[in-house]
């Protein structure tokens, strides 16, 4: 069974970083370059709240479609979803769940 402490740590060493919510005391985010994630601790270790997202200021922007276009959505503003955001937050979700995965 995974340790949130130990993934924590692990997560860390692979140059994520953690960012607490005064409003949310259960709710972690880490966030690399210009992406984040939300996750809580259970207790079979920590997951995954939601999809990781593009960080917008202080939120996180989800990528939604608007008029026949991608763009990452927080409240009412829109970030274009670039070829290459879009490989940044695909790479970071991909790193993101390998760690999270329970190890042997």
């Amino acid at each position: 069974m995974p340790n949130s402490a130990q993934q924590l740590q692990s997560i860390y060493l692979e140059g994520f970083e953690l960012e607490t919510f005064e409003r949310f005391p259960n709710i972690f985010g880490l966030t690399k370059g210009n992406c984040i994630a939300l996750v809580h601790p259970t207790p079979d270790g920590l997951r995954l709240i939601g999809q990781p997202g593009w960080r917008m200021g202080e939120l996180q922007g989800v990528l939604v479609v608007r008029a026949g276009k991608r763009v990452f959505q927080a409240k009412t503003e829109l970030v274009e979803a670039t070829p290459d955001r879009l490989a940044e937050l695909e790479e970071f979700r991909r790193k993101l769940e390998e760690l999270l995965q329970p190890r042997a």
